[in-house]
């Protein structure tokens, strides 16, 4: 009936390279490259990452694909954390081996220099520049810090970041503007889990939060930009600001924002413009093109067994009626035509319950004319390509559509779960694997009216 939608997964495992290892002393070290381009940024992790999963986040899309415009982009995992080989508590990581990864992973492409880009504090990043100042081109810092995290005392002890670890809610805690759902949660506990075990962030949480290099900045010679969020909790201004007066020469940027990370909705466009800024000398224009919305599927029931009964004649009639019904309630609910294909509608809502009562009134509506439909709906980040919509939320839409039985108005569990109190009833329709989309889905059918 229409297109399949691909999700930002596959778009981005065919834009980056498979897993490899570079060897960092006894130690493998996990990476992966996107495409070559006029620089190499390699992503310097000092937080527990998995590079298998980490650029495939639907949360990181479009950070990624506007990076990847401006170099070859390099994620790698920390020996103890992700895909790299692990630590034991008598051999736990050093800074000086943690720096040494970065080398490691720069020899094993054959690349000479790199901007290093530390995504959380400037600890291996620091020492690698100060250090290596012939192979750091610049030095990029998002929510940078040189001090121990000991010394903040709103900063979570270990014992409660490993009881949430697992589940998505740390990050949830850290991120607290990033849009969330339950399908945004599931995606960031699954990266967790595979980045590190409960039991790895308890031995190496202490460790890393005890780490400082503030005697370090002053030997940093390389172009430096330290991009800050006003209002983030758990890295004061005043630490970035230290960074930032401890380098000579380095740029400070304060932006609006709650975030511990700049690479998540709201506010990654604006850190995304500095960068591109301090390494081209221009800010490029960022389409503001992911939204969080409400999709629709519907289509009627047992079209081509009706078109033969009728004859094409009559049955192009009754698709012209079917369609004026349909963009009826569309207008009455505030709803967005994206495409329509054959007997079918995709339509998206800033709604959700909006959405939900646009589908039973179509359902009601068109039984006027003699036909049935069924439909699906999802709330979930989309992305926009002009007219049109994509990504893994209408992935999950069309699949919840093709559950639907005659008359029927189905919801996933993300869905439903939003409306809560909108008086709106359900009924459990089991748990489901979706074709395509990880874990299983709990859908429920709208109850009629």
């Amino acid at each position: 009936m229409r297109r399949n939608s691909t999700g930002s997964s596959a778009y981005t495992s065919a834009m980056f390279s498979e897993t490899r290892y570079a060897r960092n002393g006894e130690l493998c070290v996990a990476y992966r490259a996107s495409r070559e381009g006029p620089r190499d940024i390699v992503v310097v992790p000092s937080w527990f990452t998995c590079c298998e999963v980490v650029p495939e986040l639907p949360s990181l899309h479009g950070w990624v694909e506007a990076m990847t415009s401006l170099g070859r982009l390099i994620f790698f995992d920390q020996p103890g954390t992700g895909v790299s080989d692990p630590v034991t508590p008598g051999a736990l990581p050093t800074l000086e081996s943690w720096a040494d990864s970065i080398t490691a992973v720069l020899d094993d492409l054959g690349s000479r220099e790199a901007v290093l880009l530390a995504s959380t504090g400037a600890l291996p990043a620091a020492l690698f520049a100060a250090t290596h100042p012939s192979r750091a081109t610049a030095l990029v810092v998002l929510e940078g810090y040189a001090h121990p995290l000991t010394e903040n005392p709103v900063v979570l002890p270990s014992e409660e970041a490993v009881a949430m670890w697992g589940t998505g809610e740390l990050h949830h805690l850290l991120n607290p503007d990033m849009p969330w759902n339950e399908e945004i949660r599931a995606t960031w506990a699954r990266m967790e889990r595979i980045a590190a075990s409960p039991g790895i962030v308890a031995l190496m949480m202490p460790h890393v939060a005890e780490m400082d290099v503030r005697a370090l900045l002053p030997a940093i010679r390389v172009p430096t930009l330290l991009v800050q969020h006003a209002d983030d909790p758990f890295v004061p201004l005043e630490w970035g600001k230290y960074v930032a007066d401890h380098i000579s020469g380095a740029k400070y940027v304060e932006l609006p924002g709650r975030n511990f990370y700049h690479f998540v909705e709201p506010g990654w466009r604006a850190s995304f413009q500095e960068i591109a800024q301090f390494l081209t000398g221009r800010q490029p224009e960022v389409a503001d093109d992911r939204v969080l919305a409400t999709v629709l599927f519907t289509d009627i029931v047992d079209s081509t067994r009706r078109a033969v009964e009728i004859g094409d004649r009559d049955w192009h009639a009754l698709l012209d009626a079917h369609d004026a019904v349909v963009r009826s309630q569309l207008a009455r609910f505030r709803g967005r035509e994206v495409n329509t294909s054959g007997d079918g509608f995709l339509a998206m809502f800033d709604g959700p319950q909006r959405a939900i009562r646009c589908a039973m009134s179509i359902r009601d509506a068109v039984q006027a004319l003699g036909i049935e439909v069924r439909a699906g709906l999802h709330t979930g980040e989309c992305e926009v390509r002009g007219d049109d919509i994509g990504g893994i939320g209408v992935h999950i839409g069309a699949r919840v559509s093709a559950l639907a039985g005659p008359n029927e108005v189905l919801v996933s569990s993300t869905l439903r779960d939003l409306v809560i109190g909108s008086g709106l009833e359900f009924e459990e329709r089991g748990t489901h694997e979706l074709k395509g989309v990880p874990g299983e889905w709990r859908i429920s059918a709208v109850a009629s009216a």
